[in-house]
């Protein structure tokens, strides 16, 4: 995923899916390919046609800032979006990396999770793999899948991949299309600021080979750093339930997040998650923990 080419694909998508009333242009006839044309988009931004194109043929990672804004705002762009542009037209310097080794989540957020026992909750790494779940996390979106598998490495479950190669996964989500919006934008954006991740490029390109539909997805560009919301879920024990969900970004630079998941007071959803909870064993801190990360601790 050379950010040259991420760049050039992103604003012509982006040109394409404007149209001249958009941005207060008259539009002249029928157009050979839909959207903005280069020099439209150049003048209204302010740059050279040239010095355009080039961005778009991914020909130049280094425009200035100011540039950079100007063409988001030509382009209507979110905030997620401009920062998903500045991260692609201005690369960081690529980190030499040593032997790649296994992710392990934290003991301190390993007992904070346990210690929620009513609140499903997941701990991510930075490309959406399970480095850790509570028994009710688990039992809500892999109960499928053995508790354990986040703590060997080779076996460790990933969200995104779920959610597109998986029948189970797949039929949890009520809104299935939303939910795989959701996964592919936050991806996007994941992409751009980790250009030189091998692993995340393995696993995009697993993702376009195995599913038409990611491939789609993934086409469009879109970009979304999705936080919070609600998913609406059919869990095959307890039925359907529509959840609260937030994403807890961890301060350091692992990329971890806590994805928690809370019903609203009173609704059935609080009910079936009570349900599905009164079906499990109570909750062990230190069960997922290896010895060699208790010795740490």
């Amino acid at each position: 995923m050379g950010n040259g080419s991420e760049l050039g694909e992103f604003l012509r998508v982006r040109r394409a899916a404007l149209q001249p009333e958009d941005v207060g242009l008259r539009n002249y006839g029928v157009r050979r390919v839909p959207g903005l044309r280069r020099e439209e988009l150049a003048m209204l931004a302010g740059v050279s046609n040239t010095y355009y194109t080039r961005l778009e043929q991914g020909l130049s990672t280094n425009a200035s800032e100011a540039v950079i804004e100007a063409i988001a705002q030509a382009l209507n762009l979110t905030a997620d979006e401009r920062t998903h542009l500045l991260n692609l037209a201005r690369p960081g310097k690529a980190k030499r990396r040593g032997p790649s080794r296994p992710d392990r989540v934290r003991p301190g957020t390993l007992r904070l999770i346990n210690s929620m026992a009513g609140t499903p909750a997941v701990v991510l790494g930075r490309r959406s793999e399970v480095l850790a779940w509570n028994t009710l996390g688990h039992k809500l979106v892999a109960g499928h899948l053995d508790f354990d598998s986040p703590n060997v490495p080779a076996a460790r479950p990933n969200m995104t991949r779920l959610l597109f190669l998986d029948g189970h996964t797949r039929a949890l989500y009520s809104s299935w299309q939303e939910e795989a919006a959701r996964a592919v934008s936050s991806l996007r954006l994941l992409a751009g600021r980790s250009p030189d991740d091998a692993e995340l490029t393995a696993l995009v390109g697993e993702l376009t080979l195995k599913s038409p539909e990611f491939a789609k997805l993934w086409a469009r560009h879109p970009v979304q750093n999705c936080m919070s919301g609600v998913k609406l879920m059919r869990h095959p024990e307890v039925g359907v339930l529509e959840l609260n969900f937030e994403v807890l970004a961890q301060p350091d630079e692992s990329g971890h997040r806590v994805l928690m998941y809370a019903a609203d007071e009173g609704s059935a959803a609080a009910a079936a998650l009570q349900l599905l909870g009164s079906k499990l064993p109570g909750p062990d801190v230190t069960a997922a923990l290896p010895s060699s990360t208790l010795r740490r601790a």
